[in-house]
């Protein structure tokens, strides 16, 4: 059995991946003081932003599928193993507290399941049906949008899952740091920060984990922006669901609003602890009812539901 594996493995050629080179600027790392070991690393963390900001156009497109697929209903899945799975996790799972989301809009998956998140199953990321079979789970289906994640671009099952998700007429999303991988081939968008060799080579949790991270908070945040979640740069769906979130609630209102502490206190009581319904409340003088009404003809969008109300 482990001689098969072996065999695999010695199939699999990592020569041409930019994550597996080798960094000259680090070769001699090991014989390096901490701090100098330390600025080996910041330098080349520093790479990182340059290489996402040329993806912007390609992030665009998807922030924009996203949305589309929001205003339809659908969701945003995103499928990865190993470090890619558990950003993706991170990712999701902070949508809810952060944006008032429902807990099924932004769903991750890991290669592996729960327990991969803090450990790793072994050959999980290689198992082709999982893949498959994880987002039949879920019912994915046509209106919602895959975006895969794979530093390297070949894992076996992130490519599973965004070959099935386009056979169904789904918007597919590939998020890698090797440019022209396997699933860049794939997907319908391809986003693709190519952040070089890292320190240590191979560890792609490194420069590549880094760059993922950050193309992920941008679709979501970008996502939400657009979904009418954020007013200025307030997060106005923020959950509060303990005593510092009560407190932000409050400030986002003053900030809002310029109001008093007591006047965004009396507002969010009298719509349950809703920011944005406390909003249009205090700046359209408006009792509770009538500020939910007004959000509910305008998708939500604060700045619609002032101007519809103006224009009554």
């Amino acid at each position: 059995m482990l001689t098969n594996h072996c065999e695999t493995l010695m199939k699999i050629d990592l020569s041409a991946l930019t994550t597996e080179g080798r960094n000259t600027d680090s070769e001699n790392i090991d014989m390096l003081s901490t701090e100098e070991m330390l600025r080996v690393i910041n330098k080349e963390d520093q790479k990182v932003a340059l290489a996402v900001e040329k993806t912007i156009p390609a992030i665009t497109q998807a922030v924009d599928a996203i949305v589309g697929a929001f205003q339809k209903g659908g969701r945003l899945i995103y499928s990865g193993a190993g470090t890619s799975g558990r950003l993706g996790i991170l990712d999701a799972s902070e949508c809810p507290p952060t944006y008032g989301t429902p807990r099924e809009q932004v769903v991750a998956l890991i290669a592996g399941g729960h327990q991969a998140i803090l450990q790793a199953v072994e050959n999980a990321e290689d198992n082709l049906a999982m893949g498959v079979d994880d987002l039949k789970n879920i019912q994915f289906n046509a209106s919602d949008v895959l975006v895969g994640i794979a530093a390297s671009g070949r894992t076996p099952y992130v490519v599973a899952a965004l070959n099935y998700a386009k056979s169904l007429g789904a918007t597919t999303v590939a998020l890698t740091c090797n440019a022209g991988s396997e699933i860049t081939q794939i997907a319908d968008i391809a986003i693709t920060p190519v952040v070089g060799a890292e320190v240590v080579t191979g560890s792609s949790r490194m420069k590549a984990g880094t760059a993922q991270k950050l193309v992920l908070n941008m679709l979501t945040t970008g996502a939400m922006i657009r979904s009418g979640k954020v007013y200025g740069n307030l997060m106005v769906d923020v959950e509060a669901t303990n005593q510092k979130l009560v407190q932000r609630q409050i400030n986002i209102v003053m900030q809002a609003t310029d109001c008093d502490q007591p006047t965004a206190s009396d507002a969010l009581r009298s719509c349950n602890g809703h920011c944005k319904t406390a909003i249009v409340m205090v700046l359209g003088n408006l009792s509770a009812t009538e500020a939910n009404q007004l959000l509910n003809e305008s998708n939500g969008f604060i700045r619609k539901a002032l101007t519809n109300r103006t224009s009554e």
